[in-house]
């Protein structure tokens, strides 16, 4: 018979670590995924609702980059990490113009914290996120 006094703590112990260390990463990767996630529906959405509410095409350019800046820096997005796409359906007609529908998407990728940069790690292990939202204009859009 062997004397195993003392050593069941020890295996709490380790054992405890060895699960609680990527269970707690895990929490931290879904936090950060999901902080990008609701930022670039946030920036699709409200962009494309400044687009089709300004009142001409230079105030809605102009707004529309506001509105993304603004909402990349309260979620933590990097600026020049964002691709925004702005759309009008039907095909062929100026973006934004009266009763045409705006499509805004908005894409970027989610860096895992605590992975390095070292040979393109960060980018090879990023998740990417992109969101897509669309406003009718108003028919008496531009009318004065």
């Amino acid at each position: 018979m062997r004397d195993d006094r003392g050593s069941s703590s020890l295996e709490f112990i380790a054992a405890g670590v060895l699960m609680l260390v990527p269970l707690l990463y895990l929490v931290i990767v879904l936090g950060s995924v999901q902080e990008q996630t609701l930022g670039v529906e946030a920036a699709a959405r409200h962009a494309a609702r400044v687009i089709a509410t300004a009142p001409d095409a230079r105030t809605a350019a102009s707004q529309g980059d506001a509105v993304l800046s603004s909402i990349a820096s309260q979620y933590g997005i990097d600026d020049d990490d964002v691709q925004l796409a702005v759309t009008c359906l039907p095909q062929g007609v100026p973006c934004p113009s009266a009763g045409a529908t705006v499509t805004v998407s908005v894409a970027t990728s989610a860096r895992l914290p605590f992975v390095p940069a070292v040979l393109g790690l960060d980018r090879a292990t990023s998740v990417p996120i992109e969101a897509v939202s669309a406003q009718k204009v108003s028919r008496q859009w531009g009318a004065e």
